[in-house]
């Protein structure tokens, strides 16, 4: 809400300046947003006079002024039709910026010859639209003067921000009104006279109820006005609507947008002779249509309010006429129109029909019903006074609802809600100066809210009127009690569990995405056996109906869409909860991840390939490992579930029920119905399934396990039998030295000529770090016979 310094001191007696106001509107709730002075943007210009005009030698359409500042005359080159030597008129010497569009003046050179500054337009200075010519002003004007105090542009601008509760505040003299109660100056009486009618108005109005519900629009007033000449409204009015960052369009409009800031009051006048019969209030019918006065056309559905004549509909109800009896400058009589209309089916109409504007702004938050009558005589009385004509009687369809209501405020509570201890009779000021009717009923208040605020509901908010004029800085600061809890702080081991899971993922090249908790039911179908109750009654989109059962679809139609936008090597994972149903015991934590492009991993042939069920497997490993999982004791079983790829997937588990982890290629058709293209692995982390290690005395960490010695690799194939499993071909070599291997990684699986057909090659490349001394080659060939004799004594593997 933007109004300007002078036009509130037209509804306010004071003499503060801005500033003061400014911090009085913030501490009363009305936060001031900015406040911005036109002047300033035009300090460095001042009223020039054209002394000489001469023709440009290089330029038929260009003259060359002197023009004088009244304290030196300076060379100009100037484009303007009506330049001319005589003019006075706004100049802007050098080092000026023009406002309208940011450029900064430099001496230059036009066609080769010096200018010095510039004449300006309107449009250039933001006062119009006019660019044909620049600034002609009186001849009686002060050469040396200031332009913006010949002006009397020296007003500043000043914008709050409204909240929901403070619709009263949409209109200048609302805000006037709470300064005023805030000790800030006197509420200026509003005189408005009723005009009396020269003639019966021939327009009638009626309302379609019980069709549109009274609730919808339960009065409408209105009144004639022939013989009217519109035009451009006075200099005063639109220079107003400017200040305000609104475009002056005609003395008809002008006047209902003035009094929608003024008085917060939307009124529409209608070209009467356009209108068609009766005006009829009445809710929509699917299919009707209407070109509002914003060039839009709609397609209505049923229920919105409309106004309709025996054309149609004509106009939204409080929210936008339209322009089949829209008013132009040749317009001679014209029907004047105020309403009141329920908020709740102004704010639905508009979202709907995604249209902004002052009317709807003002309708959804609560206009005041008794400012229809006033705002009728005051907006015929501008009328007259700019466009002349002739009135007609005031007609009322329907009755002007009540909404003030009666509220009991008992005193004390200003002080167990607010803190603060305000006399009753300082309570009685305030509420009075706001508008409110106080009545004594023994140790309670009786208060009846004023038809401004139909945001008063409850003792609180008569609290909060209290509080915000008396003063929040009264507030005491009072510091919390010291609680009989102990606290602890810090991170549980589950939240450090997931830290340290996410970070060894990200550690692994792998980026981390959140995703919904929410998927379409058909994805979660593929993962789920989809319960009822995981099923949303009132989801945020259609697509995203259903509770997710698993974190894998999410990522990878997350997935796919970076493949489309041209993404090779994707790797993401997710830290969050799934349901198997609607009771805390159906969530689980679970860190789940996806992977597709190429693996850089060391490969037999030296050259990266396709990620493949070993690479998840790698990645589950490695967070499980990271996380404190007794991943040496786990075993690996072909056991994944439905949405992995059979023979290309598996479990990690520990023992024959607790399951950690599940990896491997995603199946086909699951990639398929989520439109992704393969091949895709992924991997899921149970992260509640992991034994937490036991309580340990004290925070120490235990000794850190480093060594400065060169690490050693060393490759083994080995030949086992076809169903012997790489896990158990890992434990086995671990099991050769389990102080002096690191690690152990299977990077080649090989079937066909010269092996057995009941027989594979596993390959192993195995990791050694000393800690103690060097490895010699002695050292190494005794280790390689250790893990030879392990592995065939364990799985019966032979060297190959």
């Amino acid at each position: 809400m933007k109004f300007t310094l002078s036009w509130l001191k037209e509804h306010l007696d004071t003499d503060a300046t801005v500033d003061q106001i400014s911090e009085k509107l913030t501490a009363i709730g009305l936060e001031v947003e900015e406040i911005h002075n036109p002047a300033d943007d035009l300090a460095p210009f001042v009223v020039a006079e054209v002394v000489e005009a001469g023709p440009h030698p290089d330029a038929d359409k260009l003259q060359v002024l002197k023009v004088s500042t009244g304290t030196e005359t300076l060379q100009v080159v100037c484009g303007a039709p009506n330049a001319r030597a005589g003019l006075k008129g706004a100049f802007a010497p050098s080092g000026a910026t023009i406002p309208s569009n940011g450029m900064k003046l430099r001496p230059t050179k036009i066609r080769g010859v010096e200018s010095n500054g510039m004449m300006c337009s309107e449009k250039e200075l933001g006062l119009g639209d006019n660019h044909d010519g620049i600034i002609d002003l009186p001849a009686d004007a002060p050469v040396g003067t200031k332009f913006s105090d010949y002006m009397d542009m020296n007003d500043p601008v000043i914008e709050i921000a409204i909240t929901p509760n403070h619709q009263d505040a949409l209109g200048i003299y609302g805000i006037a009104r709470d300064l005023a109660a805030a000790g800030m100056g006197a509420l200026k009486s509003q005189d408005i006279a009723t005009i009396t009618g020269k003639f019966d108005n021939p327009q009638k109005v009626i309302l379609a109820n019980p069709e549109t519900g009274p609730e919808v629009c339960p009065v409408f007033a209105g009144r004639t006005i022939r013989n009217i000449k519109n035009g451009p409204s006075p200099e005063w009015l639109q220079k107003k609507l400017r200040a305000l960052g609104m475009k002056p369009i005609s003395a008809l409009v002008d006047i209902t947008n003035f009094l929608t800031y003024d008085m917060a009051r939307p009124l529409h006048v209608f070209d009467a002779d356009k209108l068609q019969g009766d005006i009829v209030v009445r809710l929509s019918k699917a299919g009707e249509t209407l070109t509002a006065l914003d060039d839009g056309e709609y397609t209505l559905d049923d229920g919105v309010c409309v106004i309709t004549d025996d054309s149609g509909v004509i106009g939204l109800g409080g929210v936008m006429g339209g322009v089949s009896t829209g008013c132009q400058p040749d317009t001679t009589n014209v029907f004047l129109e105020a309403a009141w209309f329920d908020p709740i089916t102004i704010a639905m109409a508009g979202r709907k029909l995604g249209i902004d504007s002052d009317a709807r702004y003002r309708f959804e938050r609560g206009v005041d019903p008794e400012t229809m009558l006033p705002g009728i005589e005051l907006a015929t009385k501008l009328i007259l006074d700019m466009c002349g004509g002739e009135p007609s009687d005031v007609i009322v369809s329907g009755e002007i609802p009540t909404i003030s209501k009666t509220v009991t405020l008992r005193p004390g509570r200003v002080n167990h809600l607010g803190g603060v201890d305000v006399a009753t009779t300082e309570i009685i000021e305030i509420l009075s100066l706001l508008g409110f009717q106080v009545t004594k009923n023994d140790d309670k208040l009786d208060v009846v809210t004023p038809s401004w605020r139909c945001d008063i509901d409850g003792e609180a908010d008569l609290v909060e009127e209290v509080l915000r004029i008396h003063g929040f800085e009264h507030i005491r600061s009072e510091p919390l009690p010291v609680s009989s809890r102990e606290i602890t702080t810090g991170l549980n081991a589950m939240q450090k569990r997931v830290r340290l899971a996410k970070r060894t993922a990200a550690g692994r090249g792998m980026r981390e995405a959140v995703t919904w908790s929410f998927l379409p039911s058909v994805q979660a179908e593929l993962f789920a056996d989809l319960k009822p109750e995981l099923v949303l009654s009132n989801p945020i989109s259609s697509d995203l109906d259903a509770m997710r059962p698993n974190l894998l679809p999410n990522l990878i139609t997350a997935a796919g869409r970076n493949m489309d936008r041209g993404f090779k090597n994707i790797a993401l994972f997710e830290s969050g909860n799934q349901f198997a149903s609607d009771t805390p015991d159906g969530q689980s934590l679970v860190l789940a991840g996806v992977r597709r492009g190429q693996d850089s991993a060391k490969h037999w042939n030296g050259s990266p390939e396709d990620v493949n069920a070993f690479t998840a497997k790698a990645d589950a490993e490695a967070i499980l490992r990271a996380i404190g999982a007794k991943i040496d004791n786990a075993q690996v079983v072909a056991e994944a579930p439905a949405w992995y790829h059979p023979g290309r997937s598996g479990a990690i588990r520990l023992g024959p029920k607790n399951i950690l982890a599940w990896f491997g290629e995603i199946h086909p058709a699951i990639a398929k119905a989520l439109d992704v293209k393969g091949p895709l692995v992924g991997f899921e982390i149970l992260l509640e399934n992991i034994p937490f290690p036991k309580a340990k005395s004290g925070n120490n960490r235990g000794p850190l396990s480093a060594s400065d010695l060169q690490a050693v690799e060393r490759d083994f194939a080995f030949v086992v039998d076809l169903d012997t499993t790489a896990a158990d071909l890992i434990r086995a070599v671990r099991g050769a030295d389990k102080k002096l291997i690191r690690d152990v990684n299977l990077f080649d699986v090989y079937v066909g000529a010269g092996i057995d057909e009941d027989k594979k090659s596993l390959a192993i490349s195995v990791t050694l770090q000393p800690v103690d001394k060097t490895l010699t080659d002695e050292a190494i060939e005794d280790f390689s016979s250790k893990v030879i004799a392990n592995v065939e004594k364990r799985t019966g593997g032979v060297l190959r």
